[in-house]
């Protein structure tokens, strides 16, 4: 049984291709990756995530608004977030808040966040 998990959010509203979902998804793995070796408890959290062979869960989110939200959840809880926006060369405009990373974290704290989304 799994103690850490990330999770990525995606908003469902923007139409995305599954590649370009996957490059969102990817982007968000990789910043949080960065984000948790920053901080000693993030920095612990990231090497058991590592250790349990890193779960990873993509949920969606109905638009940048329950996005947000989300987000300011997350970093009230001081979990890893991330927002990822993208640059805008193919699918979105410039600037685009398209996904959300929170963990990796203990599950049972980054649940808090985002148990009640449904799978992507």
């Amino acid at each position: 049984m799994f103690k850490y998990k990330q999770v990525l959010v995606i908003r469902n509203d923007l139409g995305m291709s599954c590649g370009k979902i996957a490059a969102q998804v990817a982007h968000a793995a990789v910043s949080l990756y960065e984000i948790a070796k920053k901080t000693r408890t993030h920095k612990k959290w990231l090497k058991n995530w590592i250790k349990e062979g890193q779960k990873k869960v993509v949920v969606k989110t109905r638009n940048e608004q329950e996005l947000l939200a989300l987000y300011e959840k997350g970093k009230k809880l001081k979990l890893p977030v991330i927002l990822i926006q993208d640059r805008g060369l193919t699918e979105v405009p410039p600037g685009t808040v398209t996904a959300l990373g929170i963990g990796p974290a203990p599950e049972e704290e980054v649940d808090k966040v985002t148990k009640k989304l449904p799978l992507l």
